[in-house]
């Protein structure tokens, strides 16, 4: 049975990206899949960096934060990650970067000083797919801005942790988004999901 975590990052339970969360985790669920589901704002997940934590140490479970421990411990025995935000700004929101800044660190992500002198990724995820919402047209977020979510997630952030394979689909624009269009990407938002099992 596949482990995968399936991560939410915004504030408004109207939302498209609330939408997408509970297609993907019900179609994960109904392919038999063990899903740790976490709406990081409704969980209220902290994602303020410590002083503390900037330091690498070997053990991360003493950081005194119960919730900070349980989304480390869950994340090194994922299959695969879904995350789940809209494009602010070309970022992820803050708590979502957060969460990153948090949980993906030495120890539990990767590993520094191998012996090639790069880091070495340590999470067992083979597969992640972002779901991203933006109000920008594809052609503007290409030619002027070089797609940053792009970058932040398959370049800089999850093969840095040893995720090979990560997968993105953009549903835009989603202010004027009629409802059969919204439902379309629900069902291609589900496919993808169950691509990664």
């Amino acid at each position: 049975m596949s482990r995968i975590g399936v991560y939410l990052a915004h504030p408004r339970k109207d939302s498209f990206n609330h939408a997408l969360y509970g297609a993907v985790v019900d179609e994960l669920r109904g392919r038999g899949c063990e899903v740790l589901a976490h709406d990081l704002y409704a969980e209220g997940f902290a994602p303020l960096l410590t002083a503390g934590e900037t330091e690498t140490v070997a053990d991360h479970e003493e950081s005194g934060d119960p919730q900070l421990a349980l989304h480390r411990a869950e994340v090194a025995t994922l299959d695969a990650l879904v995350l789940i935000h809209p494009n602010w700004w070309g970022m992820p929101p803050a708590i979502l970067t957060g969460w990153a800044q948090r949980v993906m660190v030495p120890g539990v992500a990767y590993k520094l000083g191998t012996a090639a002198g790069e880091p070495a990724g340590l999470l067992r995820a083979g597969r992640a797919l972002v779901l991203n919402t933006s109000d920008t047209p594809e052609a503007r977020e290409q030619g002027e801005f070089g797609d940053p979510l792009q970058r932040i997630w398959a370049a800089c952030i999850l093969p840095y942790a040893g995720v090979a394979d990560v997968r993105r689909t953009v549903f835009r624009t989603v202010s004027d988004s009629s409802p059969a269009q919204r439902e379309q990407w629900l069902r291609e938002a589900r496919e993808a999901a169950a691509s990664l099992i």
